[in-house]
């Protein structure tokens, strides 16, 4: 943002703006003004995100040469969480895990799992006890395992959502593997994983700003540095490229667009899902955005499973009625349009499936266990 601002003014170069930025303290008659010196070596640091912009002093200069407002040009950095714009969402995580078919049968009969009404492929579902929000556990035949944890969020930048999701789904998955490991261990606990799907509820941003902002939700990890500890000079940098990104209209090759102007905003990546319903009645239902989910991160897990196996030079085993046939026919279920399906839902099913790059695991699947099942 920085950066940009100061290239709009016609700066190229550092040097010229930290002249300038000293220029316009003497002529406010600001006396701590820095020398252009430091102003430049600061603007450094700034520009490139080391360091957060904390010092009243180097805010009032940007604001002043920049004509610009704190928030325009901080973000979260500036004004009290009160005054800030917040966006509220539901959290959808899907943490997945693959327990095998034994385990999967186990689990049913422990946990008192009951058939799950309106999902694409037969299922087994029972409420489970989470300290963080709404939790659901789904079982399928076939071996794959999903909790499903409805958490509400309000936040004031994407960023925090960002170092928000990059904590909380560690604790998610060891959370899983724990609740799991007394009943059906996962088969490969380093496969255990979480998806995440947002539904926003209200956003923050303006109408301009929408589209971009949900771009970078479904996107959150470009925000933060890889490796990284999770800290308050963290957050402030990962807020300054927040900004920044929205300001150019962040877009990817990787994401797609499953949203109908005036209707919905929605986006598919291979890090999740964003949706915001803008005419409620003629939208996506939540309900529907959960199923297709449901059943494209169940089917996931099983075709990763056969993978794995496939990988370690073993011919796949699996149940006979969970085969080749029984994959072609989720195959079909998933790619295949139905009679009475809308075109928004249809959109929002090819878009998930295209970035999620499930279909050619299915395919790869389906043609070992027909290869294995011949000979």
């Amino acid at each position: 943002m920085l950066v940009n601002r100061r290239k709009a003014v016609g700066w190229e170069s550092r040097k010229r703006a930290a002249r300038e930025l000293h220029r316009v303290g003497q002529q406010r008659g600001i006396r701590e003004t820095p020398t252009v010196e430091a102003i430049e070596k600061a603007m450094y640091r700034h520009e490139t995100g080391r360091v957060a912009v904390t010092d009243p002093i180097y805010r009032q200069l940007y604001c002043l040469a920049y004509d610009a407002k704190p928030h325009d040009l901080f973000g979260e950095l500036t004004g009290s969480a009160e005054d800030r714009p917040h966006f509220t969402a539901r959290s959808h995580k899907f943490v997945t895990a693959f327990v095998g078919a034994d385990g999967a049968s186990r689990l049913r009969e422990s946990t008192g799992c009951t058939p799950a009404e309106e999902q694409w492929h037969t299922c087994y579902s029972t409420p489970v006890e989470h300290s963080e929000g709404d939790c659901t556990l789904y079982v399928w035949p076939c071996g794959s395992a999903i909790f499903h944890l409805v958490e509400h969020v309000q936040l004031s930048t994407i960023a925090a959502l960002a170092a928000w999701r990059e904590v909380s789904y560690g604790d998610n998955i060891k959370w899983a593997i724990d609740y799991l490991a007394a009943i059906a261990p996962a088969e490969d606990e380093s496969a255990v994983y979480v998806l995440g799907a947002h539904w926003v509820v209200e956003p923050a941003w303006p109408p301009e700003l929408l589209e971009a902002a949900l771009r970078i939700m479904s996107t959150p990890k470009v925000l933060l540095h890889r490796g990284r500890a999770m800290d308050d000079e963290h957050l402030a940098h990962a807020e300054l490229i927040e900004q920044s990104l929205l300001s150019e209209a962040y877009d990817h090759v990787g994401i797609e667009s499953f949203g109908v102007r005036g209707i919905s905003v929605g986006y598919a990546s291979w890090s999740g899902v964003v949706y915001h319903p803008i005419s409620a009645e003629r939208s996506l239902t939540e309900a529907e955005m959960v199923a297709c989910e449901l059943a494209i991160q169940s089917m996931w897990a099983y075709s990763d499973a056969i993978a794995r196996q496939i990988e370690q030079g073993r011919d796949p085993q699996v149940p006979p009625e969970r085969g080749w046939r029984y994959l072609r026919g989720v195959r079909s279920r998933l790619t295949v349009s139905r009679l009475r399906e809308t075109g928004q839902h249809q959109a929002m099913r090819r878009a998930i499936l295209r970035t999620c790059d499930l279909r050619p695991a299915l395919d790869q699947a389906i043609e070992t266990l027909r290869d294995t099942d011949r000979g």
